[in-house]
């Protein structure tokens, strides 16, 4: 088990790299993948079962991991490669021509850790229940988990898999929402509108958790609570209240950072500010 001291050295690493694979490339997307980057280091490093050294993509005895805002990749690069699913200094290859860390996670170039590609925004729940139905009739015990974005719950697929995963039963999934208000256009709420989702998600058949996604106490309370459910009939929800491109300033709580990538001098500041870890850059 990993102190919230050491998990907050690995969450620091993990927007450290993602600053420095954004700016070094010249594209990307730093915002949701810096304000994801606490809840999903908890969850690579403390509640998932999975093994690198044994990964396949049957997910067999394992737990699963689907990504389904894709654009945030580089949180979902950092976290296999500081979990050993492959070499950290291949960070550094980010969105470069030919490279197995496209802008979106790709299986054709067979990256381990990566169960399912990324398409349009939306999918990945879907893709989700679909692994989740199966471990189920596999009498599989491994869990699946998908993390999806709040301005990506405004498509309709997320709706039509979340009342196949409540109509199915599938108890083993658990979804999370990185709620962090803010999507390419502008808050959340100006370009869409959720409403209550809390509220929505309940309607939908759904187990609902709400939590602070900064805070590893009730990060880790939340995934308790999820463990907690499995096997009790419904699919669950974990909605993590977040701050867009959390750990820089000037990053910080706006849509300006969803897709854009820091100069040298913005990466240069956004580093002091994080601080350095005791893991190192790559």
């Amino acid at each position: 088990m990993y102190t919230d001291i050491q998990l907050k050295n690995i969450s620091t690493q993990v927007r450290r790299d993602i600053v420095r694979m954004v700016s070094q490339a010249g594209s990307g997307h730093p915002g949701g993948s810096m304000s994801s980057a606490d809840f999903l280091t908890f969850l690579f490093f403390e509640e998932m079962n999975h093994d690198p050294a044994t990964w396949d993509r049957s997910a067999k005895g394992f737990d699963a991991f689907i990504l389904s805002a894709g654009h945030t990749s580089p949180v979902y690069y950092s976290l296999l490669a500081r979990t050993g699913y492959f070499p950290v200094p291949e960070l550094g290859e980010f969105r470069h021509y030919g490279s197995r860390l496209q802008g979106h996670p790709s299986v054709d170039k067979g990256l381990p850790g990566v169960f399912q590609p990324s398409g349009s925004l939306g999918q990945g729940l879907s893709a989700a229940a679909g692994i989740a139905l199966g471990k189920k009739l596999d009498g599989d015990p491994g869990r699946v988990f998908v993390m999806c974005g709040d301005g990506e719950s405004e498509e309709g697929q997320i709706w039509e898999a979340g009342i196949f995963a409540a109509h199915h039963g599938l108890d083993n999934l658990v979804a999370m929402t990185d709620w962090n208000n803010q999507q390419i256009d502008g808050t959340v709420e100006s370009v869409g509108g959720l409403g209550d989702l809390e509220a929505k998600w309940k309607a939908f058949g759904w187990e609902v958790i709400v939590a602070d996604g900064h805070d590893f106490d009730a990060i880790r309370a939340a995934f308790a609570k999820a463990r907690e459910l499995d096997g009790k009939g419904r699919p669950v929800m974990i909605l993590f209240h977040t701050d867009m491109g959390h750990g820089v300033d000037f990053m910080s709580g706006t849509c300006a950072w969803h897709g854009k990538a820091p100069s040298a001098d913005q990466c240069a500041e956004a580093l002091w500010q994080l601080g350095e870890t005791p893991l190192g850059d790559y």
